[in-house]
């Protein structure tokens, strides 16, 4: 079966042919990404019209790209699948029309899938991909959850941010910093030169006996920190405010997802998300996964991002588990905000 999988929840479109025969795990044939990046590094964030103009224009031009080079023609599909929510509401539409009209020319089902599952379950496409169940620290955007997970579909949450999330963090940090958008990966670039050690910035709930997250404390602790250095602060200071930001979010993470893994008796983490490419994030979960004999696996670096093979992905694995729900012709309606508590 070939998936052809649409993602436009925000400001990256992406499409993806996945191939999900039998019962061998699915297997992504080719993918293409285009960034907004640059066109919203003008403004500081992301311009939602902006972002939803875009993908219009792209959407078509990178479906034909993937079925060059997998080469794969539009009638081998077998069902379409779509990001439908969370998300911007405006974006969304487009990847879910661009799907709709297709799956209705081509006479094929069309399946909306959640996007925090595709983050969730992109692991599955490494080189190393982890098997069921396992714990998932789960860190994109505006989203910071540690779950547990049985199986596709089988979802516990176990704790979440109850204000800013971690990629919020990265995020809201590097702007007090002066960095360009986006902010999370500036940030950890800069971090590079600096001494973690410089600043003692709080870990919010580190200690708080629970699995959820608070960054909006470190946010404020950023900004008067910088204060108290001035406006005349040198390269350096910033450099190592960067990296005890960075160190202050990756200990909480860590420390979170290590209680998540003792209190459910696993011993198999996965990371996914944006904020899962982080490279001091990765190196201090296998330095505390090894030392507890815990196996922790990652999406590949290119595949962290928001892309259509995550997408793909996940709807092939729900089609495989029995768990795919095809949309009606023409129904391409969207969910910008759709918990995945939701999810079933």
């Amino acid at each position: 079966m070939l998936i052809l999988g649409f993602e436009s929840s925000c400001d990256e479109t992406g499409v993806a042919l996945v191939d999900a025969g039998g019962t061998a795990p699915p297997r992504l044939l080719a993918h293409a990404l285009h960034s907004q990046v640059q066109m919203h590094e003008a403004y500081g964030g992301v311009v939602p019209e902006l972002a939803s103009r875009d993908h219009v224009r792209r959407v078509l031009p990178l479906t034909r790209q993937v079925l060059t080079e997998a080469e794969r023609t539009l009638a081998e599909v077998d069902l379409v699948a779509f990001t439908r929510g969370p998300g911007l509401a405006g974006a969304l539409l487009v990847g879910s029309a661009a799907a709709s009209a297709l799956a209705l020319a081509l006479n094929r089902p069309v399946v909306g899938v959640h996007h925090l599952e595709g983050h969730l379950l992109s692991p599955f496409l490494s080189t190393d991909p982890p098997e069921f169940p396992f714990v998932a620290l789960l860190v994109s955007g505006g989203h910071t959850q540690l779950m547990r997970v049985d199986g596709v579909g089988r979802y516990e949450l176990l704790g979440e941010t109850i204000d800013d999330a971690a990629g919020e963090a990265f995020d809201k940090s590097a702007k007090l910093l002066g960095l360009g958008y986006p902010g999370g990966p500036a940030l950890a670039r800069l971090a590079e030169f600096g001494d973690a050690q410089a600043f003692k910035l709080p870990r919010p709930l580190l200690h708080s006996g629970d699995l959820d997250f608070s960054f909006s404390g470190l946010k404020t602790a950023v900004r008067v920190q910088l204060g108290k250095l001035g406006s005349n602060v040198c390269e350096q200071g910033r450099a190592d405010l960067a990296a005890s930001t960075q160190a202050a979010i990756v200990d909480v993470l860590v420390a979170k997802s290590m209680a998540a893994l003792k209190a459910s008796g696993l011993r198999r983490l996965v990371v996914a998300g944006g904020v899962g490419a982080n490279l001091r994030l990765r190196a201090l979960l296998d330095e505390k996964c090894a030392r507890r004999g815990v196996r922790v696996h990652y999406p590949e670096l290119a595949l962290c991002t928001d892309n259509g093979a995550m997408i793909a992905l996940a709807a092939a694995m729900r089609v495989q588990a029995g768990l795919a729900r095809p949309q009606a012709a023409g129904a391409f309606d969207v969910l910008p905000r759709w918990p995945l508590a939701e999810l079933c």
